[in-house]
């Protein structure tokens, strides 16, 4: 079975944690869809900084409005990553074709966004006295657990040494 993985970007304020999360897309294999009004052109040094190697690695589409991006992918299994959830990121079951959907880094997701889906609303934990987690960071978190929860699918699971080669399991 082949999976898909989106990450939705609502709004998104800071070019380096675009960056930093285009670069996780591209290390994963998740499509990136980045929703305007943004706080920065892709043209920006520090947005090509971050991921500067990886943009030719990336699946990316663009769209104007929140109600251009629902409109144009109907079909997907949506998850709204919020510090207003109850359900737990790794508590949640991920389908097929998810779609990780996250606001801009002030504001987070609209509220009424969030009550007409509370089903598919979900959290990291943290501690009561941090507002939230750094954007990029929250995408990581959100997409290894779904891939987890996939088996990492067409992921290499295994890294090589540079000079040496790892032990055998049954050597001392």
């Amino acid at each position: 079975m082949e999976y898909s993985l989106n990450i939705v970007l609502i709004e998104p304020e800071i070019p380096q944690n675009t960056g930093n999360i285009a670069r996780t897309c591209a290390a994963t294999g998740a499509r990136l869809h980045l929703v305007g009004p943004m706080g920065f052109r892709i043209t920006d040094k520090q947005v090509k900084r971050a991921g500067l190697d990886y943009w030719d690695k990336l699946d990316i589409s663009y769209y104007t409005s929140t109600d251009e991006f629902f409109e144009k992918n109907k079909d997907g299994e949506f998850y709204y990553f919020t510090t207003k959830g109850e359900i737990t990121h790794s508590d949640m079951q991920y389908k097929n074709n998810a779609y990780l959907v996250f606001g801009k880094e002030t504001k987070g997701l609209p509220e009424e966004l969030l009550k007409n889906n509370h089903d598919k609303c979900v959290r990291l934990p943290m501690r009561g006295i941090i507002r939230s987690l750094n954007l990029s960071n929250a995408v990581c978190v959100g997409t290894y657990e779904v891939l987890r929860q996939w088996n990492y699918p067409a992921l290499s699971q295994k890294g090589k040494l540079t000079k040496y080669e790892w032990p055998t399991q049954n050597s001392n």
